[in-house]
């Protein structure tokens, strides 16, 4: 079968795929083994380079930068979700002294790196008299920037659906911020879920750029932790286990987000089900 953007290939076109298939994996096999023969002959993988994973204290001190980086996260994650629906209902507001606002803060904050932001609220903050700390200056940071981006992403859901859907809810008398509530938001969600899921992936990330104000979350601690002369300065086994750590992290994210959406979906299915089984029951009728 084909379609107007792309038809199915020939036996010539499936051949060539498939060459180009194998040297592909070839090629990134080859990669792999070169860097893993680098890692053998350089002696990471003697057992000195790893016995610092079997230090009782060390192994509790990334745990403890395991948590800073996810309260740093998590408080990060929930504040930018609700800066970004504040500041899209704001930019999707009628009155343009609501609207021109949030549209300004919005792009000011994009448009500023991630870094700077944090950079600010840490270090020029306090001569203004305002001292935030590390933690709250890496969260302020994250939310400002991210939530600024998820505002967009929230306007954009919201745009986009058709716009028969509100004018139906109008029809039956529903006010905006109804329609809004019961017609709009829950469909745009499920629309945006997988962008929202991607920019908390982003966040997480993120949140490593607090090493840059001395914030003891696991890059801080992996930089630290690599450069121990007594532990023969394990820096690339320090950089697997922390890289393994914020994978591991993000894998669970996404697969969170892929489980709500899932019961989104079944739970819109029984809804849809259940009232044309009600018919069925009431009229006694399956169909024709």
């Amino acid at each position: 079968m084909s379609s107007v953007l792309f038809d199915s290939p020939g036996p010539r076109a499936r051949a060539r795929n498939r060459i180009i298939s194998v040297v592909s994996t070839v090629a990134v096999l080859a990669v792999l083994g070169y860097v893993v023969l680098r890692f053998y002959s350089t002696g990471q993988f003697d057992a000195s380079k790893w016995e610092w994973l079997l230090y009782e204290q060390i192994q509790l001190e990334l745990l403890g930068a395991l948590g800073n980086t996810v309260a740093a996260f998590a408080s990060g994650a929930v504040l930018a979700l609700l800066f970004g629906a504040v500041f899209a209902l704001g930019r999707l507001s009628d009155h343009a002294w609501v609207r021109v606002p949030c549209a300004a803060v919005v792009e000011f904050f994009r448009a500023i790196p991630l870094v700077i932001l944090i950079f600010f609220l840490y270090y020029a903050a306090p001569t203004l008299g305002v001292n935030f700390g590390q933690y709250w200056s890496v969260v302020l940071g994250l939310t400002l920037y991210n939530g600024s981006v998820l505002a967009e992403t929230f306007r954009a859901g919201v745009t986009a659906l058709p716009k028969g859907q509100s004018e139906a809810a109008y029809s039956v008398g529903m006010r905006k911020n109804q329609v809004m509530r019961f017609v709009v938001l829950p469909q745009a969600v499920r629309t945006m879920l997988p962008a929202i899921i991607s920019q908390l992936v982003v966040l997480l990330k993120d949140s490593a750029l607090g090493f840059l104000i001395t914030y003891q979350e696991l890059l801080y601690y992996a930089r630290y932790l690599g450069g121990i002369p007594t532990l023969d300065r394990p820096i690339i086994p320090v950089s697997i286990v922390v890289a393994a750590m914020y994978i591991a992290m993000c894998l669970l994210l996404t697969w969170a987000a892929t489980y709500v959406e899932r019961r989104n979906r079944l739970g819109k299915k029984t809804r849809q089900i259940a009232p044309a089984e009600e018919r069925v029951a009431a009229t006694g009728v399956a169909g024709d």
